[in-house]
């Protein structure tokens, strides 16, 4: 089975960037679809970005487009999310999950996906 962890979090001002990383173990990325969710404080987890196992698709939720962008890199079995113009809303603990189905479209559902790394907390200070 593969194995997640995300790295990359931290403490940023308004307008700063970060960039996650979530790398892989066990088995090559490549092979998995990946989907980064957050997790505010006493708000339940949501779906951001994903990118399907060939690279071929990805889907943003509204509210980071244009500031957030996935990429994967095989060869180092990492996947990214570059974060960019952080706003306050963004403090979460972020999550990268994988989903073995290669499916051709962006799963957004956290049932749809098997793995999970164990979280990277990300807060946004005005």
């Amino acid at each position: 089975q593969i194995h997640l962890v995300e790295s990359g979090g931290g403490t940023v001002r308004v307008g700063g960037s970060l960039r996650l990383s979530c790398a892989a173990s066990g088995r090559t990325v490549s092979r998995y679809g990946i989907g980064w969710f957050r997790q505010a404080p006493g708000k339940e987890r949501e779906f951001v970005v994903g990118i399907t196992w060939n690279s071929g698709r990805t889907y943003y939720v509204d509210s980071v487009k244009g500031r957030f962008a996935i990429s994967r890199d095989n060869a180092a079995n990492t996947v990214y999310l570059q974060m960019n113009s952080l706003k306050p809303e963004d403090t979460a603990v972020y999550y990268c999950a994988a989903e073995v189905q290669e499916s051709w479209r962006v799963l957004t559902s956290d049932l749809d996906y098997d793995y999970w790394g164990q979280g990277t907390q990300v807060t946004v200070s005005s």
